[in-house]
């Protein structure tokens, strides 16, 4: 199934109601592979192992620069 999504005025696009359900998931994995934009569900459990992936990357955020998640749980430990 293809689909043309627009961005808001923040650069922002929807995944279609009718893809969460399907993958039954609502976090996606974003990435760059050559000059295209890859989306893949995220699915815990699944027997792909995700080693890192971006927990957040917006201008106004960390200057720009996401955070690794394995640096998020070192934070998170350090503030628990």
């Amino acid at each position: 199934m293809t689909t043309i999504l627009k961005t808001t005025s923040k650069g922002q696009i929807t995944i279609p109601m009718k893809w969460r359900k399907k993958f039954d998931t609502n976090q996606f994995v974003a990435t760059i592979k050559e000059n295209k934009l890859e989306i893949t569900p995220l699915v815990i459990g699944e027997d792909k192992e995700v080693t890192e992936f971006t927990v957040f990357d917006a201008i106004r955020d960390n200057k720009g620069r996401g955070i690794k998640a394995k640096d998020l749980v070192k934070i998170l430990k350090k503030v628990v």
